[in-house]
């Protein structure tokens, strides 16, 4: 107890010194843990999501903007798709299911989802009150909707067109809640869903009360209707169904070789979600390894500054150290002393970068929150972690020992006769 008085009286009576050197450690620490942090966070939110989904079938264009928009729900749509030639398409013995999706409105920036029932069973959402949609206009919501806009069992809403809140409303069509789901840690936690058919019924509506502007323009051809093709109506009730893409399971591996005949014979797309998201990862891993790099350097240095402070020290206290050892103190006890400083740098060091890293953690996840609505702030402390308090302690230990050796070469009388 007394090595540790001693130890922490003499990291106190070198204040500047010692705050650089554990804030360095700290630094370095910081970085490391949110690394670990959001690489964690971030991994299981995309692995979870994308589990079960082995090809996802919309419009062209990017293939990863295809997997964002309707697995994680985080980048708008590439477009629409003929659901006629969607089911065509996903006939094919080697598929397993297929989940069609529709998108394109929100409330209060949650996005209203047109889908069916195998949705909810692929992410095991279940009811936790009310009901399953069964009709138009009927929706089940994530507890995280609820949570934030405060809709429950039997409220009504309008949703806004497009994926921003500020879009146009939909006032003359309403939803009603019908059902709240059960957490799961997936996007259904964040989702309106509903059936597809409430998406062209809201849409429907919104076209028709558009449709007397249109014709207004078209009254010099009323005296000729064979001039337009026949009667709008007739034609606006024979256009084809649409929805946004398809969430699909082959029935085996060999159901990959499908999406290369979609892409060439078709006008749809077929894109491989782990192939995308690899790819995002490999992306995004060259600047997390760069961070880490810099991390591990930064830390590092602290063990230099670690070092450079305790030798100087040491130097400085070479006489008190001698009168120390001439009064009945060993070599021993003064060399555990020392290492005592590094230790205790280092892991005032680690206490403070793994608290800073939760606070970063929090401020990310409150962003990503309140953007898209994913939950990242979960701060357990990670395997991981434990290894880097061994690195941090290592150290501060190595740091501390070299000067420290100095110890057993000290001259004790040569010493007090010098000063």
């Amino acid at each position: 107890m007394n090595l540790f008085r001693i130890s922490w009286s003499n990291l106190k009576d070198k204040p500047l010194s010692s705050f650089l050197s554990g804030l360095l450690m700290t630094f370095g620490i910081t970085i490391i843990s949110l690394l670990l942090l959001l690489n964690k966070q971030l991994d299981d939110q995309f692995r979870k999501n994308i589990k079960g989904i082995d090809m996802v079938l919309g419009a062209k264009g990017s293939p990863l903007q295809l997997i964002l928009s309707s697995i994680y729900q985080i980048d708008s749509p590439v477009g629409n798709i003929s659901l006629d030639e969607a089911e065509r398409l996903t006939r094919n013995p080697m598929i397993k299911t297929a989940i069609p999706l529709s998108m394109g409105d929100n409330y209060q920036s949650f996005r209203i989802v047109g889908t069916n029932k195998k949705y909810l069973d692929h992410f095991d959402a279940s009811i936790a009150q009310g009901k399953l949609f069964q009709q138009d206009l009927d929706v089940v919501i994530g507890p995280r909707v609820a949570a934030v806009t405060g809709l429950k069992i039997g409220d009504t809403f309008a949703g806004s067109h497009g994926l921003d809140k500020d879009g146009e409303v939909h006032a003359n069509s309403k939803y009603k809640v019908v059902g709240i789901l059960n957490a799961t840690n997936t996007v259904t936690d964040q989702l309106i869903l509903t059936p597809i058919s409430s998406i062209w019924a809201i849409h429907d509506h919104h076209d028709a009360h558009a449709e007397p502007a249109r014709i207004v323009g078209q009254e010099q051809h009323e005296e000729h209707p064979d001039a337009l093709g026949g009667p709008d109506d007739e034609h606006h009730e024979e256009a084809p169904r649409e929805i946004t893409s398809m969430l699909i399971k082959f029935r085996n591996p060999m159901g990959m070789m499908l999406a290369r005949g979609i892409n060439s014979n078709s006008k749809l797309q077929a894109a491989l979600p782990n192939i995308e998201i690899n790819r995002l990862f490999s992306l995004l891993g060259v600047g997390v390894e760069t961070l880490r790099g810099l991390a591990i350097v930064i830390m590092l240095i602290s063990g230099i500054s670690v070092f450079v402070s305790l030798y100087n020290s040491l130097k400085e206290r070479r006489y008190e150290m001698a009168l120390m050892l001439s009064m009945g103190a060993t070599r021993a006890q003064l060399f555990g002393m020392l290492l005592l400083e590094g230790l205790v740098l280092a892991l005032i060091g680690f206490v403070l970068g793994i608290f800073l890293s939760r606070i970063g953690l929090w401020l990310f996840s409150s962003s990503v929150s309140s953007e898209y609505h994913y939950n990242l702030a979960a701060f357990g402390i990670l395997p991981e972690e434990w290894i880097l308090l061994g690195v941090a302690v290592l150290i501060g230990l190595l740091a501390a020992a070299l000067p420290a050796l100095g110890v057993y070469r000290m001259n004790i009388s040569r010493t007090l006769a010098e000063e």
